[in-house]
């Protein structure tokens, strides 16, 4: 028996071509689509882009100045449940923040840090507003859920915001840890 390559070619092109497209309309279509729509009715989101990976949902977001990400954070996991499944949400935040909000956060960050090493939550808030001062015009406000310490300085118009992840990455010496 003798095997032609052209329709042996031209079958295999089309199958993956079948498999691979309808993979990415369900992706698109099923997932992706209705994910975006829920993250853009939030109210307190200008701009947004989600991606879906096999173990993860990415969330890049603008808030708008009063935004709380705590709630909006809430809101997307509540209404996207279906979607999201097992994967881990994971927001990135683009804001309007300055090289003194910057400056002002790497020196409070070893406060922040212990505070979270140690899982001492309620000394957050004390070790920021102890370093308003350095800093005038800033406004602190912090809030926590089961997954984020979320952090916000905000300086006029200008606004950094910060979220910790509760449950720290593990590090180890072997790859399979």
């Amino acid at each position: 028996m003798k095997l032609r390559l052209l329709p042996v070619a031209v079958s295999l092109v089309l199958s993956a071509a079948v498999l691979f497209g309808g993979w990415f309309l369900y992706d698109s279509l099923a997932m992706e689509s209705p994910l975006t729509k829920i993250v853009q009715r939030q109210p307190g989101i200008e701009e947004s882009h989600v991606s879906i990976g096999n173990g993860t949902v990415t969330i890049e977001l603008t808030p708008k100045p009063e935004a709380s990400l705590r709630e909006i954070y809430q809101s997307i996991a509540s209404q996207g449940a279906s979607i999201i499944g097992n994967r881990k949400v994971e927001l990135v935040v683009h804001d309007s923040s300055t090289p003194e909000l910057d400056q002002w956060w790497s020196t409070a960050l070893f406060d922040v840090a212990q505070a979270m090493e140690n899982r001492r939550y309620a000394d957050i808030p004390a070790a920021l507003d102890a370093k308003k001062a350095q800093l005038p015009g800033l406004s602190v406000s912090t809030e926590m859920d089961d997954q984020y310490v979320y952090v916000r300085l905000t300086d006029g118009t200008h606004v950094k915001n910060v979220l910790l992840p509760r449950q720290p990455q593990r590090m180890g010496v072997w790859p399979n840890e």
